[in-house]
């Protein structure tokens, strides 16, 4: 089975360090955890430079919200563009306009893509974000350690508190460079001196037009030395995959100096041996 996604990629935005909290600020809107301090300015380049991760959600009588942790193992997620909001790990595609007002998140008309849902959990999930990423909400941006943290409240009292994990960009010090490998359907045996018998992705470069239709010929057939961060390959399925390459300042004498990132798989198809 094929499936081509690539006519979406054009909808999407691309994700600028919390300044380190040394000096909290005078006054924060919500609660500020134990152990840690207030960031003192909340700007869209600040939320851009992280994905923001659920930790905790607690209704106003200290209730936690489960309704919003259906998936464990992938916790619901924001992402922030200049002014669009993403919300990644929910059933549906979700997503909506926003904007910061004096310690406010103005949050727009959700919308969503309408896929089944495989279960009821995961159905509710997704009634569970939009009935709570709507409207006004108080935040707060808090630091602790080195791990930024934001908080959401409702006008109905949920606190929903999520931990920043940095971007690619964020991590690497630059946008990258967007690029299309195709990964065969088979891995191969490539060389290398610490690792007998290491099996490498074969890839070739691939290009499409603004239309997201292929154009020029594609690029030679090579083993990647590497992982691309966030791929798992499944023996048997030809990928097209978005990625965005990063060059590594000051790499390792015997590692890299590119790092790929998957933003997107564009096109899957099972081989049949």
């Amino acid at each position: 089975m094929k499936c081509n996604l690539l006519f979406l990629l054009l909808a999407l935005a691309a994700c600028s360090q919390i300044p380190d909290a040394q000096s909290p600020a005078p006054s924060t809107s919500a609660s500020t955890a134990a152990g840690a301090s207030a960031v003192p300015a909340i700007e869209p380049g600040i939320l851009s430079q992280y994905h923001w991760q659920l930790g905790d959600a607690f209704d106003s009588k200290g209730m936690r919200i489960d309704a919003l942790f259906a998936r464990a193992e992938k916790p619901v997620q924001l992402d922030f563009s200049a002014d669009r909001l993403n919300v990644v790990n929910s059933c549906n595609n979700m997503g909506a306009s926003y904007s910061v007002k004096k310690g406010r998140l103005q949050i727009g008309q959700m919308v969503s893509t309408m896929m089944a849902c495989p279960d009821a959990a995961r159905a509710a999930l997704d009634d569970a974000i939009a009935r709570r990423l709507h409207g006004s909400l108080d935040v707060s941006l808090l630091a602790r350690g080195d791990t930024p943290r934001m908080q959401l409240v409702t006008d109905s009292g949920d606190t929903l508190t999520f931990i920043g994990v940095p971007t690619a960009q964020t991590r690497f010090g630059g946008p990258g460079e967007t690029t299309f490998l195709e990964v065969a359907a088979q891995s191969v045996q490539c060389h290398h001196p610490l690792i007998p018998d290491k099996q490498c992705l074969l890839v070739r470069e691939r290009h499409f037009d603004e239309h997201g239709l292929p154009t020029g010929t594609p690029g030679a057939w090579q083993p990647l030395y590497q992982e691309i961060e966030g791929y798992a390959h499944t023996p048997g399925m030809r990928d097209v995959l978005r990625v965005k390459r990063y060059t590594i300042k000051n790499p390792p004498a015997d590692g890299p100096a590119i790092a790929y990132v998957l933003d997107i798989v564009v096109e899957s198809e099972k081989v049949e041996n």
